[in-house]
């Protein structure tokens, strides 16, 4: 048993900060991007159930020598009333962190869920209210607002992409035929149920660097995600003018001098430089710190993944996920 705690904690602890770190500093990912997003979940995963694991099956090492023998003996001496000789505070303290964290991680996932489930339900009603369809397609629609904006909004038999008058003036036909491949990639891959849940884990754990560090690089997966099935139907230079005028005029900036979104903004015939010089500030759906890694993939695209790197990467997966159930089944 305490080999066992040890063991999950050594696990929990190498992903809670080296790995994690070593991984967003890593440049494979936007390679693969559907690879390292599996491999983000299998870190967050065991983790979780490294560290949770790790308390409980210490906390248990005076009940038994086994952990089913020792849940069972804990579960009769509550009853009693009486602990077994050997307890210590640190044994009840780890086994009150486990069931503590855990019940808050579990409570704050589906707070988290249920909440935006609400959000989504008004959001939907206000669409319903203030927009109307793009030219009579079900599942578009277009609001009033100045500003270029374009997301999706998924919902139970009646999800939705809504595109702004502010974005159907500042793209061509071909950039807002990405857009709309990009957002509908959101839809059908759920990309939301990934990011509530490391949006969760970062509410639930707000001290944990790591849990920021990882909502982001999934938020970051998840777009280059829906880019390479845009990218299906429009060039890689269309949809990289796309999303850097989107980006930078929500920012209300300009792209830096002579980086690849400055490169891919560049046509004599780009609408917002034609018109103005900075564009009206609004809150930007994907902030410019998004935009620039996604530019800069479009326009020098890289060779995936090999077959021989993937499938390492989805082994290490696997090992992640079933590394600390096979410890507590051991233990």
């Amino acid at each position: 048993m305490i080999t066992a705690a040890a063991l999950l904690g050594a696990i929990a602890v190498l992903l809670a900060w080296p790995v994690p770190l070593v991984l967003a500093r890593s440049a494979w990912p936007a390679r693969s991007p559907a690879v390292a997003l599996v491999l983000w979940q299998a870190i967050a995963l065991s983790g979780g159930m490294s560290m949770i694991g790790s308390l409980l099956v210490y906390g248990l090492v005076p009940f038994g020598d086994a952990l089913p023998q020792s849940i069972a003996a804990l579960g009769g001496d509550l009853r009693a009333g009486i602990l077994p000789a050997g307890t210590s505070f640190t044994h009840v303290l780890a086994l009150g962190a486990a069931i503590l964290l855990g019940t808050h991680l579990l409570l704050n996932l589906l707070a988290t869920f249920v909440r935006a489930e609400r959000q989504r339900r008004r959001h939907h009603a206000l669409i319903a209210l203030l927009s109307d369809p793009l030219n009579g397609q079900p599942g578009m629609r277009v609001i009033d607002h100045p500003a270029p904006v374009a997301y999706c909004l998924p919902g139970a038999g009646h999800s939705a992409t809504v595109l702004s008058n502010g974005l159907l003036r500042l793209l061509d036909a071909d950039q807002v035929r990405a857009v709309i491949a990009h957002e509908q990639a959101h839809l059908v891959q759920q990309h939301h149920l990934v990011l509530l849940a490391f949006k969760s884990w970062h509410s639930a754990l707000p001290w944990f660097p790591i849990a920021n560090r990882a909502e982001n690089a999934v938020a970051l997966l998840v777009e280059m995600l829906a880019d390479d099935h845009a990218r299906r139907i429009v060039d890689d230079h269309t949809l990289a003018r796309a999303i850097a005028l989107v980006g930078f005029t929500l920012a209300g900036a300009i792209p830096p001098p002579g980086s690849e979104a400055d490169a891919a903004v560049a046509s004599p015939s780009l609408p917002g430089r034609a018109r103005s010089g900075r564009a009206q500030p609004a809150e930007p759906e994907h902030p410019a710190h998004q935009v620039m890694p996604r530019v800069a993939r479009l326009m020098n695209p890289t060779v995936p993944l090999g077959y021989a790197a993937t499938t390492g990467a989805l082994t290490v997966s696997a090992v992640l996920l079933a590394g600390p159930a096979l410890i507590l089944f051991a233990a």
